[in-house]
């Protein structure tokens, strides 16, 4: 499974939702589940977005698709950073080519 970070900002009626029935983001987080992701850790944010959910997902395109299904009903719009774990990206940096002289 791969790690996303979700940063969500909620519109005007997707906050009207919340404080109308707070747990609204708990049944979000089943559909999560649903799409194909699983909601790991959710803090909500003070500053330019509402949330932030770490999401673990098999692929990008999960993940994408997850984000559309959610962004087409209106109430949120999301932000999506890959989290790349540093010892994958080291392994993946391998060792220095030798310099060619």
């Amino acid at each position: 499974m791969r790690t996303f970070l979700l940063l969500s900002s909620l519109s005007p009626q997707g906050l009207q939702t919340l404080a109308a029935t707070p747990e609204r983001l708990f049944e979000v987080n089943r559909e999560i589940e649903r799409l194909g992701g699983r909601v790991v850790k959710q803090w909500a944010l003070l500053g330019a977005y509402d949330f932030l959910s770490v999401v673990e997902a098999p692929e990008a395109l999960t993940i994408t698709k997850l984000t559309i299904e959610l962004s087409s009903r209106g109430s949120a719009s999301f932000e999506v950073l890959a989290a790349i774990p540093v010892d994958e990206l080291i392994a993946s940096l391998g060792p220095p080519e030798p310099a060619s002289g």
